[in-house]
């Protein structure tokens, strides 16, 4: 009986302590936030959709099935991001301070540890610099997981794509990393977008007054504008009222479809009423990760593509330059 009751115990200690080798967890600790909730997701879709997580007395623990290494992503309440490299059978600590997130640290893998000590090397670096240190990091890690995720976020998702260069490290991680289908992924979307960069995708998509938008709908207009925005990002809010500005100036002319990358439909709702939009808005409620988004190829809040009868013109403009372009389009 003192035999069973021994191993019972200890079967209880090995639980405590880590997680079985089909699941992965992190545990975490934040100074100065008692009480939240940080959204998580994972863009090579180990996660189906976008989890919840609960932060209790400045502590969280998150679980998550785990077969293979994979990419989860926490969004803070403030909308900045955090990687976690997850791997079967492990488990990570994080621990930071919600008012200075840039230097959080997560402890408990290999792969972890590489994406801090880059994140401790970009941290006063301007974009510039930093897009070539994630190069770097790139041709000396081709076959960590941190490299699919920095091409993804430098190269891909930056306001400023560079296509081309990210096909070319794309590459060498896949010679590294052959089983990989999530960057085997990222490849095919790369050349997609590098090769069909004058046109529209096809697309049909549910807006939120429940009315169907479609590639058709934008492309028969002889300007039309699609953006992204949320309402934590300033600059996203502030394209909004200058388009606002323009449409009407536009007198009909100009088609808008704005894309919210909002967790909540009602958060948009309320934001598209505040601010009294009235064009289609697109919201699935899968921020970053909405189908549209990926299908269109813009990976940035804000983010915009410009088209001229159909043609696509521009992509990724700052707000005076879209409204400079938009101006001479008139």
């Amino acid at each position: 009986m003192k035999k069973y009751c021994l191993l019972f115990i200890l079967t209880l200690v090995l639980a405590a302590c880590g997680t079985d080798s089909h699941h992965f967890k992190i545990d975490g600790h934040f100074l100065n936030l008692n009480q939240g909730e940080f959204y998580v997701y994972s863009p090579d879709g180990n996660i189906d959709g976008i989890d919840t997580i609960k932060v209790t007395g400045g502590r969280f623990t998150y679980e998550t099935p785990c077969e293979e290494p994979c990419i989860l992503v926490i969004v803070f309440p403030n909308f900045s991001m955090q990687p976690v490299f997850a791997q079967p059978g492990k488990s990570v600590d994080i621990k930071a301070d919600a008012s200075h997130l840039k230097k959080m640290t997560v402890k408990g893998t290999d792969e972890n540890k590489l994406m801090n000590s880059f994140r401790e090397q970009i941290e006063s670096a301007s974009p510039v610099e930093a897009q070539k240190y994630a190069e770097q990091f790139v041709e000396d890690h081709p076959e960590s997981l941190v490299s699919v995720y920095l091409v993804s976020t430098y190269f891909i998702q930056s306001q400023r794509p560079d296509y081309r260069k990210a096909e070319k490290l794309l590459n060498k991680i896949i010679a590294s990393q052959p089983e990989n289908k999530y960057a085997s992924h990222i490849l095919q979307q790369v050349k997609q977008l590098h090769n069909a960069s004058e046109s529209l995708p096809k697309f049909q998509a549910l807006c939120t007054d429940n009315k169907t938008i479609s590639t058709k709908d934008i492309t028969s207009a002889q300007i039309s504008v699609i953006t992204t925005w949320a309402s934590w990002s300033y600059d996203s809010m502030e394209q909004q009222r200058q388009l606002k500005s323009l449409y009407d100036s536009y007198m009909g002319k100009l088609k808008v479809l704005s894309i919210c990358v909002e967790a909540s439909q009602k958060e948009c709702k309320k934001t598209l009423e505040r601010e009294n939009i009235k064009w289609p808005v697109v919201c699935d409620g899968k921020m970053m990760e909405g189908s549209l988004l990926k299908k269109l190829g813009i990976f940035s809040v804000p983010g915009n593509i410009v088209l001229k009868n159909g043609r696509v013109i521009a992509r990724n403009l700052t707000n005076q330059e879209l409204k400079e372009k938009l101006e001479a389009l008139k």
